[in-house]
């Protein structure tokens, strides 16, 4: 029974402090926004990780049958899209919505799984999706029945995400681990080399999330990009020590720590403190993800 408790309370630790290294990590991404797109931050924070991950190659190869590269490019694709809309509202909005919105995707992956799996998703699980769509409109506070840039891409961030991961799902079946990780951080490097190479040549303000041009880090912005990839690199290998030091359930639980710690974090960077809509909004969004985890798919 003790041995037992531990384990969840090793897993509890893991997850608390992944989830303030991630927002540590959300913090850099926001002062590095200031002085460099959104589009070179999500290069810096790929690139680090390809270096890591293809480290323990040169120890451990992998090994999988493979057989699925369509579905491996689209996880990759659909993940590095998702980073982009995600960083980009890092640096417009403030940095607990920005995480909050990140926060809706086991919401879209039930829905997903029910449209692509054909999992079952029952009477409680509808209603806990119509909660987080509730919570999702009271943080993006539409004007009449128009979504602003911020709050699309907020969703979208949730959503890619969302389809990435039930994507994975189908993976873990055919590919090492590594590779699906890969996947989603060699496009995310490779991705926007390519966006800003082409940039020069592209004048469409308003898809300022998609493009931009590279700018080389200076002084202590070169401090900033190593610090972001620390930090992400602690928040993956923590989050991973969590799932396996006890149940999902409660590791899944414990991450949405993560909102709270952004929102602290972006207090100190200048962001505004949440009004009563935005904390309901939160709330709202943590219980229908909370209880499609904790077994809204049944009937």
């Amino acid at each position: 029974m003790i041995a037992r408790f531990n384990r969840v309370d090793a897993g509890v630790r893991y997850m608390l402090f992944a989830s303030l290294m991630f927002a540590v990590m959300g913090v850099f991404a926001k002062l590095l926004s200031a002085s460099m797109p959104s589009l070179e931050v999500v290069f810096f924070r790929n690139v680090f990780g390809v270096a890591i991950v293809a480290a323990t190659l040169l120890k451990h190869p992998m090994e999988h049958v493979g057989g699925r590269p369509i579905l491996l490019l689209f996880r990759g694709l659909m993940g590095f899209l998702a980073l982009l809309a995600f960083f980009y509202n890092i640096a417009h909005i403030p940095l607990g919505d920005a995480m909050t919105y990140s926060k809706t995707s086991p919401i879209f992956t039930a829905l997903f799984a029910w449209l692509f799996l054909k999992e079952k998703l029952g009477p409680w699980g509808w209603a806990a999706l119509l909660v987080g769509f509730v919570g999702i409109v009271l943080i993006a506070k539409p004007s009449g029945l128009v979504l602003d840039k911020s709050a699309w891409l907020g969703i979208f961030s949730g959503a890619g995400a969302a389809l990435a991961y039930t994507a994975v799902r189908e993976l873990k079946q055919y590919y090492d681990t590594r590779a699906i990780v890969l996947s989603f951080m060699g496009i995310g490097t490779i991705g926007p080399l390519i966006l800003m190479a082409v940039s020069p040549w592209v004048d469409m303000p308003e898809l300022d999330m998609i493009f931009g041009q590279f700018v080389m880090p200076e002084g202590m912005t070169w401090l900033y990009v190593l610090l972001m990839g620390l930090f992400a690199t602690l928040a993956q290998i923590y989050m991973t020590r969590a799932y396996g030091a006890t149940k999902a359930g409660i590791v899944g639980a414990v991450s949405y720590s993560n909102i709270l710690f952004s929102i602290a974090l972006g207090l100190l960077v200048g962001d505004p403190f949440p009004d009563m809509w935005t904390w309901i909004g939160i709330i709202c969004i943590v219980a229908a993800g909370l209880a499609v985890a904790q077994g809204g798919r049944k009937g």
